[in-house]
């Protein structure tokens, strides 16, 4: 089996015993059938206990898997006639954001996403699914588009973060994610975001402001990768596993602070096992969320979305000690002002 990752060992070497005893030659005249349906039952039993308890790291493994369904797999599945667009109108054309106008059941709509590549080749064209300024304003050109028709905008986000190149830096990339974060908030047609595998720094959040944030079961969404974490703080990218639980990316954690609205699932394994029910289950969710925000009213959708990212961010302060609270309660006194006194004539 080709990139398996480390925790799938145990399913691998069942998996491996159960081929080897399917090719045993039948001339022997001996029956492995009890063998055989005891040996499928431990690698269903070994491959629900193994991904029913995935680590915040294991997840990230997953969501970085080369077999893992992009944004173009999930067009091609969950939307119809999609028709590709091109061009920021200002630079070039940045091949790692692919957008268009679709189909989603009954929905005209706008879809765009990040887009990695299958193979080296791809991942040069694709630039990894690392998008360059152009790319950002591509996305708010017709995102302004489809505002202007009145078509909802489905965004599907899948990327480490945006390009951290000099040429991006020339063509001011900062700028570009501020001004689609600034405008998206603006915006009077429905906006549904979707992290489908990596939801990376700004790079995600460049096309991530919407009504409804979802995520897949296996994707994470993170202010930095586990990998820049551990190097900042441990100075040692091998501690990327330990900042992977530290950030709190999964998306059962980004649940439970509020930062995502609903988590899709996905099949036993992960995406890649079953593209086609990932896709399925993908349209489902997103056709349920499409049909509740086009019942708002333009002035409901706004106010919604202003105060979903306004109740955004979680902390906690330190109770302040005993003899902080006996010095609060003194009263202040405030310095005597002197008053100048007018020179002698």
């Amino acid at each position: 089996m080709k990139h398996q990752l480390d925790f799938e060992k145990p399913i691998i070497e069942l998996q491996h015993k159960l081929e080897d005893l399917r090719k045993h030659p039948e001339s022997l005249a001996l029956n492995f059938e009890a063998e055989i349906k005891l040996i499928e039952v431990k690698i269903e039993e070994t491959r629900r206990q193994i991904f029913l308890n995935l680590t915040a790291w294991q997840r990230v493994q997953l969501a970085r898997h080369p077999k893992r369904p992009y944004t173009l797999d999930y067009i091609r599945e969950t939307f119809s006639d999609f028709h590709e667009l091109h061009g920021d109108r200002l630079y070039a054309e940045d091949r790692a954001i692919v957008a268009g106008f679709a189909k989603l059941g009954d929905y005209r709509v706008l879809v765009l996403g990040t887009q990695k590549g299958r193979d080296t080749k791809e991942n040069i064209l694709r630039n990894f699914g690392s998008a360059h300024p152009e790319g950002y304003r591509k996305a708010m050109r017709l995102m302004r588009l489809a505002d202007k028709f009145g078509l909802p905008i489905i965004t599907l986000i899948d990327t480490a973060g945006a390009y951290p190149g000099i040429g991006a830096e020339e063509r001011h990339i900062a700028e570009a994610i501020a001004v689609n974060l600034r405008e998206m908030t603006l915006l009077n047609v429905p906006i549904i975001a979707c992290v489908i595998g990596e939801g990376g720094s700004g790079g995600a959040l460049g096309i991530g402001v919407a009504d409804r944030v979802l995520i897949l079961e296996n994707a994470y969404y993170s202010v930095i990768s586990p990998e820049g974490c551990a190097a900042i703080l441990w100075k040692d990218r091998s501690a990327a596993a330990k900042a992977a639980a530290a950030l709190k990316i999964t998306a059962k954690d980004l649940l439970q602070l509020k930062l995502v609205d609903e988590i899709i699932p996905e099949p036993l394994g992960g995406a890649h096992n079953d593209p086609v029910s990932a896709a399925r289950m993908l349209k489902e969710h997103l056709l349920k969320h499409l049909t509740q925000l086009v019942a708002l009213s333009c002035a409901e959708l706004l106010k919604k979305r202003y105060e979903k990212f306004r109740a955004h961010g979680h902390f906690l302060e330190k109770p302040p000690t005993p003899a902080e609270k006996e010095a609060a309660k003194k009263p202040v006194r405030k310095a005597s002002r002197a008053i100048p006194m007018a020179p002698a004539a």
